[in-house]
């Protein structure tokens, strides 16, 4: 490997994919039967290098399959001695250009698909290739459930790695506060367990930190009795929106229970507004006053009632924008504030209308109240989020634009910054601006500070004692 690394070095003159291609095969005649290498043209290196955003794909020299962890050190250690870009992609639902995407090595983690539950322990080890919809549908039949994805289609690595806001979050906090432990491959491709005793400097990095450390290839999560739960979806038009936005924000204001949540997603195409209201309560039965204010508007469609956990993430499929071209971004709130509730509405009926000639889809602005329970001060340290104040909620507020032509890029981009700018400074006119941007929302120019603030000075130290050649430097996401 390292006089491979020096050959490729040498040829200064050549492409990165076509360097990439001499690493894929060297890739292919060190790995064992139990993962694969495809090129360019096989149907499985279309759906490895396949994402819900296309403006998140691109074209790789090659994909790899790994299906063991130590083929993934084998892999690591290959592209790090001849430094070729790689990526590595779970599920594959970024919004940001190049995190989970390449020209070079595309490492496919979709063989790590193990749900396993331990009864005993009263946890479940889940595989980094997996989706949440997988997930759940293992674990509802067994009555138990983990802090997990919202919504069908999300990947467990990157939602996981990156903090994890869920449904059960006001109950027991971010998904990084409910993983005991991860199966860690180094950057120098060495296989290590990580827990809170075994290596609490990784465990405290892996906790929202993302790639930075290595490549996970499974989590150990607590796990919770789930029964079935209250939930649904409803729809609201432009008649009754004035309603719409009283009630979110006298929910976001006045409802304490744990249990209950709400998602609004506040959806708009030239220029007219629709609301996608998503009501959650963790038991079977609604009690009375919870949600009686949005189950009073006049509705277009309405689906809600007594279901599993599964059933309720599949009403929110997020990659029915499959093909689009689409961005992220957040501002995160303390508390909703009716001024902010209007405001996104506006919003959203602004740049819907603004976008369109040049290729717009759609906005999206979601509100997503939390309790200060979500991000309890007790809990031990995480990378995510930078700060953890006592009685102060953290809610993520995510923005997402989407659109058809790569030759509007900038503008998608630039009306995003515009409208974060928006949204911030009524905030701070509030004094409702969050402490933390949530990594999972936050668009690829975002500063680490905005998301790890006083966190970053200990996370580049980590970074840079597990990873002194700066491997992991080679693939997309935020870098410490």
């Amino acid at each position: 490997m390292i006089v491979l690394s020096f050959v490729l070095l040498s040829l200064v003159h050549i492409s990165t994919a076509q360097i990439a291609g001499v690493v894929c095969l060297q890739i292919a005649a060190s790995i064992s039967s139990s993962s694969n290498v495809f090129l360019p043209g096989s149907l499985s290196y279309t759906s490895d290098i396949f994402h819900w955003a296309s403006s998140s794909s691109d074209i790789s020299a090659c994909s790899v399959e790994p299906g063991t962890a130590a083929d993934v050190g084998k892999i690591l250690q290959i592209v790090g001695a001849s430094r070729t870009p790689f990526a590595v992609k779970g599920g594959g639902h970024t919004a940001n250009p190049g995190f989970s995407s390449t020209p070079g090595v595309h490492i496919s983690m979709s063989r790590f698909s193990e749900v396993t539950y331990n009864a005993t322990a009263q946890t479940a080890t889940i595989g980094s290739g997996l989706v949440w919809d997988d997930v759940y549908a293992v674990l509802d039949p067994l009555n138990v459930t983990v802090v997990g994805g919202r919504f069908s289609g999300v990947g467990v690595a990157g939602y996981s790695l990156g903090g994890g806001y869920s449904w059960k979050s006001n109950l027991v906090g971010l998904t990084v506060d409910n993983i005991v432990g991860y199966e860690l491959v180094l950057p120098n491709g060495t296989l290590t367990q990580v827990t809170a005793t075994k290596n609490p400097d990784l465990f405290f990095g892996l906790k929202g930190g993302l790639n930075n450390f290595g490549i996970v290839t499974r989590f150990i999560f607590k796990t919770y009795p789930q029964g079935q739960i209250w939930g649904g979806l409803i729809t609201y038009t432009v008649p009754n929106m004035a309603a719409v936005n009283q009630a979110v924000a006298n929910f976001a204001s006045s409802v304490t229970d744990p249990k209950a949540q709400i998602f609004s997603a506040y959806n708009g195409a030239v220029g007219v507004p629709i609301m996608a209201q998503m009501l959650y309560y963790d038991a079977p039965v609604l009690p009375p006053g919870i949600f009686d204010e949005f189950l009073s508007i006049p509705f277009v469609t309405k689906d809600a009632g007594t279901r599993s956990l599964s059933s309720f993430v599949r009403l929110f499929p997020t990659n029915i924008t499959t093909g689009s071209r689409s961005i992220f971004d957040t501002v995160p709130v303390t508390r909703y504030t009716p001024a902010i509730v209007d405001a996104i509405l506006n919003e959203t009926t602004f740049w819907s209308a603004r976008l369109a000639p040049f290729g717009g889809l759609a906005v999206s602005y979601n509100i997503e109240p939390f309790l200060p329970s979500a991000v309890p001060s007790t809990n031990p340290a995480t990378a995510f989020p930078g700060s953890r104040t006592a009685g102060v909620a953290l809610c993520p507020t995510n923005f997402f634009f989407l659109w058809l032509p790569a030759t509007s890029d900038d503008i998608f981009h630039n009306a995003m910054h515009q409208s974060v700018a928006q949204i911030k400074a009524l905030a701070i006119a509030e004094g409702v601006l969050g402490s933390s941007k949530y990594t999972n929302y936050a668009m690829f120019d975002t500063p680490l500070s905005d998301i790890y603030g006083q966190n970053v000075p200990r996370l580049q130290s980590i970074k840079k004692a597990v990873d002194p050649l700066n491997v992991m430097g080679l693939a997309g996401g935020f870098k410490f």
